[in-house]
């Protein structure tokens, strides 16, 4: 195993975030340690307000911490410019939305496509790659519909293509299962445990779905911004 290989995916230590609405000071994290290694599913629980939207957004590089470091594969993150931040949230990172957020005028196929155009991906290895995401995700038949033609599941497999396709380091899902029935849950966390295992991407859960987080490879629970 290579020396970059055995850098964790997600190092957090000693993480503070305070927030200031008007008079209010919410402590959204408390002092939290994280780490995070490659094909690793971690679910973050704990009730609305405890923290978990705030340690995502961390992760996800969308917001930044008071105090604390922070490294992605081995690099600080702490000291990069919002420029930098947003170049590596655009290369090392996938995201998987409750609400899918995928693009209604754009194809399934264009949807995964998307993360490579921007990244600047040749055209033959972006074809090569969508084909084989949606192969991996079995939605090869739905490649030229529109996401409003598709199952609540389908969409979520379609998201779930979208954010592997750029073959991040690690990916940020926030309640991917809530707005699915059991049953399409279930397949949509095997899908995610699958891939994430084949291609070493971390997954980094927040649910309140106990089925989702009995099937992850560790829990977490946040509560009142610590980990316990």
């Amino acid at each position: 195993m290579s020396q970059h290989h055995a850098n964790p995916v997600l190092a957090l230590r000693a993480i503070y975030k305070t927030y200031h609405l008007g008079a209010h000071v919410i402590p959204a994290l408390q002092g939290v340690d994280l780490t995070v290694q490659r094909g690793e599913l971690l679910a973050l629980t704990g009730p609305s307000g405890s923290g978990k939207s705030t340690l995502l957004n961390l992760c996800g590089l969308i917001d930044t911490p008071d105090s604390g470091a922070m490294a992605l594969d081995g690099q600080n993150v702490g000291g990069l410019n919002e420029g930098q931040r947003t170049l590596l949230r655009r290369d090392a990172l996938g995201f998987v939305f409750q609400s899918f957020n995928l693009v209604p005028v754009m194809t399934v196929a264009e949807n995964v496509d998307y993360p490579l155009f921007l990244t600047g991906v040749a055209p033959a290895e972006r074809r090569q790659r969508v084909a084989a995401g949606l192969q991996a995700v079995g939605l090869q038949d739905h490649a030229h519909h529109k996401p409003d033609a598709l199952s609540g599941g389908q969409r979520q497999r379609v998201a779930i293509a979208r954010a592997l396709v750029k073959r991040p380091k690690l990916v940020i899902a926030d309640e991917p299962t809530a707005s699915l029935d059991s049953h399409t849950a279930d397949q949509v966390l095997d899908l995610m445990r699958e891939r994430g295992h084949a291609e070493g991407a971390a997954f980094v859960i927040a649910t309140h779905d106990s089925r989702l987080s009995s099937r992850c490879d560790r829990v977490l629970a946040l509560c009142d911004g610590r980990l316990i």
